[in-house]
């Protein structure tokens, strides 16, 4: 049985202790999170090392500041790490868990979760074999409407904590999963609503290896229908809508996530005739679980991490260049 512990028991890491009791062959043998009181019925352990010696792996679900001291004490532990998004809260600090887990030859998995849905697998699937064309122009789609009680708590209005690494991470991590490395931004931000110094609105040009361009449009001040949050079905706390997040443009054929629905015309590209839409049926599966057993099967050394350390450090690099060119009004080149 492959024991795992859970370091933070809020929001994200209460969902990570329910999907371990779901998944076969994995049992959940620690929780560290000095904000829970006794009595309690989880396995509670005093401190990092405590969890790190009662674990084959750990789950870090903590603030992000806290992912880099403690993932590097669990890497020089040896013990394998699944740290949640994003992997640090600076490019610098990510730098520096890569190069320990790297060191000591630890795993170091990053817990960009929508990678384990089989609808992101099934369009990379369509996008490799080639079937759209070169990748020409890509859109994400981020609204969030979160309401005003979610930033009750004060470090939630602060720098770092507003919705681009809160959010909209993940779906950097996954345009660049489908369309290659992202090597240049250019970005505009907003924060008129609440006027806190975290970002509401932020809108950003991304330049992708390939040539294809890109834009994101992300806001948690915009009332609507159009995230993956709130079209992919994977948490049963958002409720679903029919609606798309992501949409990528090729030179013969076009692809809507997540509903798979794939546009083509039959003789190629012609603006004049009628176009042809698919559907793709895929059965729903639970993501985090999925991360949980493939963490597993990583540890025991049946697998290679689908989401690498090094892929949630770029994901980091974009996303604070992202940031960067709002403040600067400058495009950002990144490096490859």
């Amino acid at each position: 049985m492959m024991r795992i512990g859970v370091a933070g028991a809020g929001l994200i890491g209460k969902r990570h202790i329910k999907a371990i009791g779901r998944v076969p062959g994995v049992q959940l043998s620690g929780v560290l999170d000095p904000a829970v009181t006794p009595p309690s019925d989880l396995p509670m352990v005093a401190d990092i090392e405590a969890l790190a010696a009662c674990s084959d792996g750990v789950i870090l679900a903590v603030p992000n500041a806290l992912h880099r001291p403690m993932a590097v004490a669990l890497v020089k532990a040896h013990c394998p790490v699944l740290v949640e998004k994003p992997l640090a809260g600076t490019a610098a600090e990510g730098a520096e868990m890569v190069s320990a887990a790297d060191r000591v030859g630890v795993p170091l998995l990053v817990g960009h979760h929508r990678r384990h849905n089989p609808l992101i697998a099934k369009a990379k699937e369509i996008i490799d074999s080639g079937s759209l064309g070169p990748i020409t122009a890509v859109h994400g789609h981020c609204w969030l409407p979160k309401p005003d009680r979610y930033y009750a708590n004060a470090w939630r209005q602060g720098a770092g904590a507003g919705p681009l690494f809160i959010n909209l991470i993940h779906d950097v991590d996954v345009l660049m999963h489908l369309c290659g490395p992202i090597t240049e931004v250019q970005a505009f931000e907003s924060n008129a609503i609440r006027g806190a110094e975290a970002e509401e609105v932020s809108v950003a040009i991304l330049r992708f290896a390939s040539g294809a361009l890109g834009t994101v449009n992300l806001s948690d001040v915009s009332l609507g229908p159009w995230s993956w949050e709130l079209t992919a079905g994977e948490n049963p706390a958002y409720p679903a809508t029919d609606q798309s997040s992501y949409v990528i443009g090729g030179r013969n054929g076009s692809l809507a996530l997540p509903n798979l629905t794939l546009w083509h015309q039959e003789d190629g590209p012609d603006w004049w005739a009628p176009m042809s839409t698919t559907r793709v049926p895929l059965d729903q599966v639970d993501p985090l679980e999925a991360q949980i057993a493939h963490f597993a099967d990583v540890i025991r050394g049946d697998a290679q991490p689908i989401v690498t350390s090094q892929d949630g450090l770029r994901a980091v690099q974009v996303v604070e260049a992202i940031k960067q060119a709002a403040q600067t009004g400058q495009a950002v080149a990144i490096d490859t």
